[in-house]
């Protein structure tokens, strides 16, 4: 069971947990920018979903039910401690069902981020991404930086990053809305330039939870929260609430009042690192 997910440090007993979900397609390496910013006390765990990783040679799932399933029984026979999840993309699907499920379980995370998805109010709509040609899906991912034109080059590589992207696209699209939100404040996040969400929708993703909501949004494209300085800020944000942590438990105890959408400094970055935060 403890295939579906991978760990990331420390180097001692961990105090709190992030739990992390790549894009589709993704594996667990997608998230190893982030292990230079987490704290010594956090762990990392990311998930690794049939048809990557180590688990390449399995047939990837279409159906986010059976994985979310398997993901939070994996997930409950890990050492329990307090943790937040984060998806990117399609990740931020079973970020949010995972999150509804160990709830259900009496396990709630402290903190759901989703990022670069659109909410669920938004269901996905035809033409479908995964009855795409390889030729087209190609394209799109070239568009998107979802693939690097070195990558081509390796037929077999392409052919098993298509499997599972063209799998993770069926299990998105046909996901429906839940009837029931969660309790567990969200942060939204997504980036201004995104080619494939429309930012302004981001923020209705504070009708899925009766908790606390937060937007950020920060430059670089469908993939920036992969890059340093958002992978810095977002984790500083994940684990700002953890035991031991300076202000612990105070970012989202509850629905935040309505900000001017200021820019607040990247830690780690630079003046042109900035986001910008509404509620």
């Amino acid at each position: 069971m403890r295939d579906w997910w991978i760990t990331v440090g420390p180097g001692h007993p961990p105090r709190f947990r992030v739990v992390a979900f790549p894009h589709a397609g993704g594996w667990p390496s997608a998230f190893r920018p982030w292990a230079r910013f987490l704290p010594p006390d956090v762990e990392l765990v990311v998930a690794q979903l049939p048809g990557r990783g180590a688990r390449v040679g399995e047939r990837p799932l279409t159906r986010v039910e059976p994985l979310v399933e398997a993901l939070a029984a994996a997930l409950a026979e890990l050492p329990g401690l307090p943790y937040a999840v984060v998806g990117h993309s399609f990740g931020s699907v079973l970020a949010y069902e995972l999150t509804r499920t160990m709830e259900h379980k009496g396990f709630a995370p402290e903190l759901l981020a989703v990022s670069a998805r659109q909410p669920p109010c938004f269901p996905a709509e035809p033409p479908f991404a995964h009855l795409r040609s390889d030729a087209e899906l190609v394209e799109h991912l070239l568009d998107i930086g979802g693939v690097t034109h070195r990558l081509l080059d390796r037929d077999d590589l392409v052919r098993l990053s298509l499997r599972a992207i063209r799998a993770d696209l069926e299990a998105m699209e046909h996901h429906e809305r839940p009837l029931s939100g969660t309790g567990v404040p969200i942060l939204a996040l997504g980036a201004v330039d995104d080619p494939v969400v429309v930012a302004e929708r981001l923020h209705l993703w504070s009708l899925e939870t009766t908790g606390g909501f937060r937007r950020l949004m920060f430059p670089g494209g469908h993939f920036y929260l992969y890059e340093p300085a958002p992978a810095a800020a977002v984790v500083h944000r994940l684990v700002a609430g953890r035991p031991g942590a300076p202000h612990a438990g105070t970012p989202y105890g509850g629905r935040v009042p309505r900000t001017s959408g200021r820019p607040v400094s990247v830690p780690g970055g630079g003046s042109k690192h900035l986001l910008k935060e509404t509620s």
